[in-house]
């Protein structure tokens, strides 16, 4: 069977992709490898009318909206390869199926790499966020510090953003690097504190941070630490070889969404540091969309 799209994820944005071409009454075949990027968080926010659900409520929510397309179709598959190209791509699972598509949308979120501090994964998800939009409220007014990694995390104004939602801020940096002094008369000048000590572990009761523990052997008290750790393409992305950022984002088209090879879009995670639940649904809408636009406009 020839597939109108391939969708390859099946969170906010390949959801909202399917939805906008299952509505244009296009064959689709979203592909959910079933390990999505938010399975640490317990609630999403900052989505209107979704607010607080749970990430597993709202992807079944999303599939069960989706059963009255008759186009719309999912595999609880993972896909391996991708081969061939616009019009008449074939796509390989890890059960060896192979399906074909004449185009195919990247929803693939990004894999965050956990930091090599003993409490850190332990904590990711649960008191160790990237976004206050997404987890501030939940935990404001309580003792938050931001882990910068690098000089560079501190030049936007990051920590003082956070001020916003509590006024216990405290800035974590490792030593070594020198801060220019802009950098540090910003920080002063919003009542944020800075320790330039490397962290040496963070203290975990549980999944709850409570302490930072410094290489100099001092002990913060912290409840809520932010931190925006590397990130990479999952592998399938990778051997696509598609054009990046220099921050490894996936470059696409604005208005198209449109990768540097034809006929595979992305949406999502993947393409901007700019992550959020309701923003990859936004771009996955524009994936699809743009895509059932182009289908229409190229021969059958």
């Amino acid at each position: 069977m020839l597939y109108d799209v391939a969708i390859l994820g099946a969170g906010p944005s390949g959801l909202s992709a399917a939805l906008a071409l299952g509505r244009a009454s296009r064959r689709v075949i979203v592909f959910d490898a079933g390990s999505p990027r938010n399975e640490a968080a317990t609630h999403i926010h900052n989505f209107v009318t979704r607010d607080g659900t749970p990430p597993e409520e709202f992807r079944r929510l999303g599939r069960e909206q989706l059963g009255k397309y008759p186009g719309v179709e999912f595999m609880d598959e993972a896909v391996l390869s991708v081969e061939g190209e616009r019009d008449d791509f074939e796509l390989l699972t890890v059960n060896e199926t192979r399906i074909k598509a004449r185009r195919i949308i990247l929803c693939t979120g990004m894999i965050d790499e956990m930091l090599d501090i003993p409490g850190f994964s332990e904590a990711w998800g649960h008191s160790i966020y990237q976004c206050p939009y997404c987890h501030g409220w939940e935990v404001k007014g309580q003792r938050w510090g931001y882990l910068a990694i690098g000089t560079e995390a501190l030049a936007h104004g990051f920590a003082a953003m956070l001020k916003n939602w509590s006024d216990d801020v405290v800035v974590f940096h490792p030593e070594e690097e020198t801060l220019p002094d802009d950098i540090i008369a910003g920080l002063e000048n919003h009542n944020v504190s800075r320790h330039v000590s490397p962290v040496k572990r963070l203290v975990v009761d549980g999944h709850k941070l409570t302490h930072v523990e410094l290489a100099d052997g001092q002990r913060i008290a912290c409840n809520v630490l932010f931190a925006h750790p590397p990130q990479h393409q999952v592998k399938l992305v990778q051997s696509l070889e598609l054009e990046l950022d220099p921050q490894g984002f996936v470059q696409v088209d604005t208005m198209t969404r449109q990768t540097s090879r034809p006929g595979i879009y992305a949406s999502g995670d993947l393409t901007t540091r700019a992550q959020g639940a309701i923003m990859a649904a936004a771009t996955g809408t524009q994936a699809g969309a743009m895509v059932n636009y182009e289908l229409s406009m190229s021969p059958t």
